[in-house]
């Protein structure tokens, strides 16, 4: 059999240990952009691989597609191909009022309002993210001159449901899980969270993300924004930020 991995269409080598984790295939060049040599290695479905390096470590960025089932697959293939530290480069809406557009969230845990994480853990079991990506994403804010939030997000499937619950059945009870979500203190809504930190928990890799707000489903808005122009910048420098202090932390070594 090949050693080609079926859906990302990678062999080994193709990855480092690092790897951004954007959603869109179309965000891929602009974030590998940033690295050091990168080049584009393979582009299947709706995964996209550039490999190049950063600080002298390996890293890949590969894209996810949308929501938990794509997300898992990734994840999946790409810790056999030998992935130890994953960063979500995503975006959400927000569910805490103060948060506005272009804000940045540093995502501590997720609300397993998906399904795709019920197939690896019981839904007792937390979705966190690695304490070590957490610290290094919120200092990286900081290093690039980006404040940024810190806390839980949910993690849903319904992606209309969400923008336009009025032509939902369901109505109601969806608008009244919002409220509940955002008085207990989630901070936003997103698709992939919950997946990517409890099945990177389930294979014994460390994950974390970072969010760019781009709009806010609890109230609705008024059409999607322009996807050619999201604030998608600030998240960006976070992650590549954190990575650089991630890998400055394992080249030095314990303590």
């Amino acid at each position: 059999m090949s050693d080609r991995h079926y859906h990302l269409q990678l062999e080994p080598g193709d990855v480092g240990p690092y790897v951004l984790l954007p959603g869109d295939p179309g965000r891929c060049e602009l974030i590998a952009s940033r690295l050091e040599g990168a080049r584009r290695l393979a582009a299947n479905r709706e995964y996209t691989t550039y490999t190049g390096s950063l600080d002298g470590a390996g890293v890949s960025v590969t894209s996810t597609g949308i929501g938990g089932p794509s997300t898992a697959i990734a994840v999946e293939e790409l810790v056999k191909l030998g992935a130890r530290t994953l960063v979500r480069v995503g975006t959400c809406g927000a569910l805490a009022p103060e948060l506005g557009y272009g804000d940045v969230v540093v995502v501590q845990a997720a609300a397993r309002g998906e399904g795709t994480s019920a197939h690896y853990a019981p839904l007792g079991f937390p979705a966190i993210a690695d304490l070590d990506v957490v610290v290094a994403l919120r200092a990286g804010a900081a290093d690039r001159g980006h404040a940024c939030r810190v806390g839980v997000v949910l993690s849903n499937d319904a992606f209309y449901a969400e923008m336009e619950p009025e032509s939902f059945p369901r109505e109601t009870e969806i608008r009244a899980r919002w409220r509940v979500w955002a008085r207990a203190g989630c901070l936003a809504a997103e698709m992939e969270c919950a997946t990517l930190l409890t099945v990177a928990a389930v294979r014994g890799v460390r994950a974390g993300a970072v969010l760019a707000v781009i709009d806010h489903p609890a109230s609705g808005i008024e059409g999607m924004p322009d996807a050619r122009r999201l604030p998608l910048v600030p998240a960006i420098d976070t992650a590549l930020a954190g990575l650089r202090r991630l890998i400055a932390a394992e080249a030095a070594g314990p303590g």
